[in-house]
């Protein structure tokens, strides 16, 4: 057995590789959030408060892992699974709050075609459709309302409720939006609908997608949970099987064993995954300049 000398150095050896990881992740490893007054290379605040529980719970199963194993090894697997571990282990939750914001999107979307449907404009329509929206959109509708209660121009409005949702299926309906505040077309209501049948196939889409997923989440969380009982039993409960591990070159065995599992199961989840395609209301729309060959009406 390792004396406790050695066990206190051990632990100080993996907290300081931990933290060093931490500050290379934290600096490197996630771009900062952009905003007006960011400047390149730092941190925005935001990103430090996501990143602080992480660095926590990995500090945390750091140190539980090195005072039940006694390896550093273990100890930095332990650090970088509890880092990790939300997004390896979890995902549904994500996925879940973009299927509703998809369905909340077409649910106004419907209202707001209804609305028009009362010969309204658009200014007049967006403010009527608050109290029928899904909670999830009330709080950039109400900046919206708010910007065109300001007299706002709605073009500039609508591209800046674009930014609030930052989703690309709103920026279909948004784009609509946009193009008939400029051009005052007709069809607006034909075009809201054909939009609103879209997000509600996509959202049966993903729903089917997420269904068929849960069986390739629920094997990562099986194996990740079944492979830490078998560690830690084995640790645990049967130590001479394990102590050709707590020599040097057993380490590194034990780390070349870790990258594999860790591999194994980074793929395991990245099956699970689902691409969401980028925004495009951006560039030429977002510039106030309409497409090419487009003529506003007032100039026609």
């Amino acid at each position: 057995m390792i004396d406790s000398v050695t066990l206190l150095a051990m632990l100080g050896g993996g907290l300081a590789g931990a933290g060093i990881f931490a500050l290379i992740e934290a600096l490197i490893g996630r771009p900062p959030v952009a905003s007006d007054d960011a400047r390149p290379g730092r941190l925005s605040r935001e990103s430090l408060t996501a990143i602080g529980p992480q660095i926590g719970v990995g500090a945390a199963a750091a140190v539980i892992t090195l005072v039940l194993t006694q390896w550093v090894v273990a100890g930095i697997a332990g650090f970088l699974l509890g880092y990790f571990g939300n997004s390896l282990l979890g995902g549904t939750r994500h996925a879940k709050v973009e299927m509703e914001r998809l369905e909340a999107l077409a649910t106004w979307t419907e209202s707001l075609r209804d609305t028009i449907a009362g010969a309204v404009g658009l200014e007049q329509a967006i403010p009527a459709t608050y109290n029928a929206t899904p909670p999830v959109l009330r709080g950039p509708l109400g900046l919206l309302i708010d910007r065109l209660r300001t007299r706002e121009p709605l073009p500039g409005a609508l591209m800046r409720f674009a930014d609030d949702l930052d989703d690309p299926s709103a920026d279909l309906i948004i784009a609509a939006l946009v193009l008939n505040a400029r051009l005052r077309g007709p069809g607006l209501r034909d075009v809201l609908g054909a939009l609103s049948a879209a997000a509600r196939e996509e959202l049966d889409i993903r729903q089917r997608i997420d269904a068929s997923r849960r069986s390739t989440r629920r094997s990562v969380q099986i194996i990740v949970g079944l492979t830490l009982t078998v560690v830690l039993g084995l640790t645990l409960l049967n130590r001479s099987y394990v102590e050709p591990y707590s020599g040097f070159a057993g380490q590194v065995v034990l780390g070349l064993v870790f990258a594999l599992f860790g591999g194994g199961f980074l793929w395991l989840r990245r099956l699970a995954h689902f691409d969401v395609p980028g925004r495009f209301l951006t560039g030429r729309l977002a510039s106030g300049s309409l497409p090419p060959g487009v003529v506003p009406e007032e100039q026609r």
